[in-house]
């Protein structure tokens, strides 16, 4: 589900307050900003020209690529803390790939993700205007100065702060009230700057926003089609190789018990008790089918209950840690449920795990966060049609997102988020 950014007031950038606030914001920045610029910069000129040097070369690349983003996060929730823009928190990227080629791949995401640079951007152009508004500042103070220097010297001349300037004395009030208004409104044409300049950077136009939802609108109806697809695959699967041939089974025994029932009728009994063994076999192979389809107990009693029963039934010991406060909608924990499902049957035919971890909680901002973890060899990958693959698209169509890391030799981590009300 995608969530609509706000747009914030017209008028908001233009608040007293909002105003002072960006005025010493943009001071300290004038002093901060150089500094931290001065050290990405090195990190950048260093880390290329010590590439040959492998270690070193791509330490420090990695270094400004988290400086990068260390800088953009501060940079959003400075502008969001000011103007109330409703931005959303920056979050970094990640590959879907596992391994040090997953790690690359992060970086490499993260290095082109343009939220962050127009974050970097917006930070760069307040440390430009922080550096104007600094000498502005010390204008202000040295016409306050001016202004009242004929009460506190007889001299002919003064002098403009440190400008070295040199100004009669009955002009000293009018020269330095003017230079201190001037200064003073320079200083406020700046801060109003700052909130037109971020505002333009930052917040989405509306055109922007529009078809960013349309994207991801897309995106989640393609991972719903996908998903029903691996469903249905499933279902099909499972009563061709397990129900199917069973029916047929008992169908034939029937068969056989009837062409015996007059000439050997103890056979025959027998055949029948068969039967009615596989019909029994049958049964439960639907019913645990039909609870693959939809889980009655999730309806009836939430999440930690369903959960519980799942955790009760797997072949897989499973440590199981709920812990909400409250009911999420429909899709939210059905997406959750069936994703913890799917990671559990995963493990228990494929990672000769002795022992599996299942973590439940609700995340700050309404988000249902699950993680899984077993004991296994590792290994696992996304394959279409495969159980991981409809992990994946159930919780894309739900409007979350989907992670796994399964290095060789273990453990296996799967992680879902999704919104709680989606």
């Amino acid at each position: 589900m995608t969530t609509p950014v706000p747009s914030p007031p017209r008028a908001a950038t233009a608040r007293p307050w909002r105003v002072a606030g960006a005025i010493a914001q943009l001071a300290a920045l004038g002093i901060v900003g150089p500094v931290a610029f001065t050290i990405l910069i090195t990190l950048l000129s260093v880390g290329l020209s010590l590439v040959p040097v492998l270690g070193i070369g791509l330490l420090l690349l990695i270094g400004f690529v988290y400086a990068l983003y260390a800088l953009a996060w501060l940079e959003t929730a400075r502008v969001d803390g000011l103007y109330a823009f409703g931005l959303a928190p920056r979050v970094p990227r990640r590959s879907p790939k596992s391994g040090f080629g997953g790690f690359l791949h992060t970086l490499w995401l993260q290095s082109i993700d343009p939220a962050m640079w127009r974050a970097v951007a917006s930070a760069a152009i307040a440390t430009v205007l922080g550096l104007i508004v600094l000498p502005l500042v010390s204008l202000v103070a040295s016409g306050i100065v001016l202004a009242f220097s004929p009460l506190f010297t007889p001299a002919a001349q003064v002098r403009l702060g440190g400008t070295g300037i040199e100004i009669l004395s009955v002009w000293a009030v009018p020269t330095g009230a003017l230079a201190a208004l001037v200064a003073l409104a320079a200083i406020v044409g700046l801060g109003l700057l700052h909130g037109v300049l971020v505002r333009a950077i930052l917040v989405p136009s509306r055109e922007a926003q529009l078809a960013a939802e349309a994207r991801t609108s897309n995106v989640q109806r393609a991972g719903a089609v996908r998903a029903a697809e691996v469903e249905r695959t499933r279902i099909e699967r499972d009563l061709h190789d397990g129900v199917q041939p069973r029916l047929v089974s008992v169908g034939m025994t029937l068969g056989l018990a009837q062409q015996k029932v007059d000439d050997d009728p103890g056979a025959a009994k027998e055949l029948i008790a068969e039967a009615h063994t596989s019909t029994k076999a049958a049964i439960t192979e639907l019913r645990q089918l039909a609870r693959g389809i939809h889980a009655s107990v999730l309806d009836d009693r939430g999440l930690d209950a369903a959960l519980s029963a799942l955790a009760a039934r797997s072949h897989v010991p499973v440590v199981l840690d709920v812990r909400l406060t409250a009911r999420c909608s429909r899709t939210a924990e059905a997406a959750a449920y069936f994703s913890i499902a799917e990671a559990l049957t995963n493990a228990a035919k494929h990672s000769r795990a002795s022992e599996c971890r299942v973590l439940v909680r609700e995340r700050e901002g309404g988000i249902l966060w699950a993680r899984v973890e077993d004991n296994g060899i590792g290994g696992a990958h996304v394959v279409p049609g495969g159980g991981l693959d409809g992990i994946a698209n159930r919780v894309l169509a739900a409007g979350g997102t989907f992670d796994v890391v399964s290095p060789t030799g273990g453990p296996t981590t799967v992680e879902v988020s999704v919104p709680c009300a989606s």
